[in-house]
């Protein structure tokens, strides 16, 4: 294949993966308007109605799953809760490359796009709702403490069991802890698993993507990085996301007119 028609392939695959990129930059330009600044932060309230929903009674008295987690852990647990933590953003992209080099095209580009549209509703939550991370409860009460650093958390197991730092350089780059509602981690793949079983024929990745879904909720709480109130608004984002972009902004016909000669220009 000459260098030209590499370059032809890796363009149309940047135009693809495009909303991924501007997920990365929003993301990013977050850290120089935090959340905090906008509304109070909640480190008490959050924690009281996990305790009360999801509270687990042992002989210490009621915990919250995160605070159990946290004293009742095994090596297996933090292998698996580190390697499912690892794919929330790299196996959607790369189910978004293997939809474009697939002749999925179209199918491509609305999943890239929903996945902006998902991320850019979390973010709002974020804004609306700052909040504090179970782990930032078990280390620092409800006070709010302003630019604390980040924390690798239950994952610092996962680092010591395999001798690397791979989440101590990943959380350590945290610039702003209290953006736990919702938890994104828990809607990307999702969103994901709702496209493959939109193209009707990726029984391997439905499997996959609903195996490490369901790895990833229970790793959220395992490792003490969310609630699972977080990770059911997350999950409840993706629902949302979805359906407004599904149902309503994608059966317009100018942006419905406007994906398909995107998938034509892809195609070429």
């Amino acid at each position: 294949m000459s260098t030209h028609k590499y370059s032809h392939i890796l363009i149309r695959l940047v135009a693809a993966m495009t909303p991924f990129i501007l997920f990365g930059i929003i993301y990013d330009s977050m850290r120089y308007y935090p959340n905090y600044l906008f509304n109070t932060i909640d480190t008490e309230n959050v924690y009281n109605l996990e305790k009360s929903w999801f509270g687990i009674s042992t002989a210490a008295g009621v915990m919250t799953p995160n605070e159990y987690f946290n004293i009742n852990n095994c090596a297996l647990g933090d292998l698996l809760s580190g390697i499912f933590y690892l794919l929330w953003v790299p196996l959607p992209i790369i189910y978004g490359i293997y939809l474009f080099f697939s002749d999925q095209k179209e199918l491509c580009i609305k999943f890239t796009t929903a996945f902006l549209f998902v991320n850019l509703i979390g973010f709002a939550g974020y804004y609306i709702y700052p909040a504090s991370p179970p782990w930032y409860v078990l280390q620092y009460g409800f006070e709010p403490v302003l630019n604390t650093p980040g924390n690798v958390a239950g994952f610092e197991r996962f680092d010591d069991l395999l001798g690397m730092n791979i989440f101590h350089s990943i959380y350590g780059k945290n610039a702003n802890v209290f953006a736990a509602i919702p938890s994104l981690h828990s809607a990307y793949n999702p969103i994901a698993l709702f496209y493959a079983l939109k193209a009707r024929k990726s029984l391997g990745w439905i499997s996959v993507l609903t195996i490490v879904s369901v790895g990833i909720w229970w790793a959220a709480v395992y490792s003490c990085h969310h609630y699972i109130i977080d990770v059911m608004l997350g999950v409840l984002c993706t629902i949302i996301g979805i359906a407004i972009i599904e149902l309503i902004i994608y059966r317009i016909p100018s942006i419905s007119s406007f994906y398909k000669k995107w998938a034509e220009w892809l195609n070429k």
